[in-house]
Formats: C-alpha cells, structure tokens, sequence
C-alpha cells in the first residue's frame, strides 16, 4: 500500500468519525465508546500495513 492510500484511508475515516461525532445525536459515553474502538481498529490495520503486528506474533509469554 502507497504513502498516499493510506493518507486517504485514514482521512475518509476521520472525516466519517468526524461526521457521526457532530450529526448523529447519542450519549457521550456511546460516542467515547465508539471513538475508542475506531482507534483501536486503526492502530491494529497501521501495524499490520507495516509489518509490525507479525513480528508481535513470535512472542511466547510462559511456557
């Protein structure tokens, strides 16, 4: 994936959260809530398009 889809990529999706945020009326703790896993889904997709989620993947934690 190029510099410039993911640049577009992550502008659609803040403009969408941007756009839920401000026209669709919901409480504050569902609109946190929603803010909250929207970040965490594209913290995991960034570390995948770069590689680094399956470097994590090697890590045994026990035995």
């Amino acid at each position: 994936m190029d510099l410039i889809s993911l640049a577009l990529t992550l502008i659609v999706v803040g403009v969408l959260l941007w756009l839920v945020n401000n026209y669709i009326p919901m409480d504050g703790k569902i609109k946190g809530i929603l803010n909250g896993v929207v970040v965490v889904v594209v913290t995991i997709w960034l570390l995948k398009v770069f590689g680094l989620l399956d470097s994590i993947r090697g890590i045994h934690v026990g035995r």
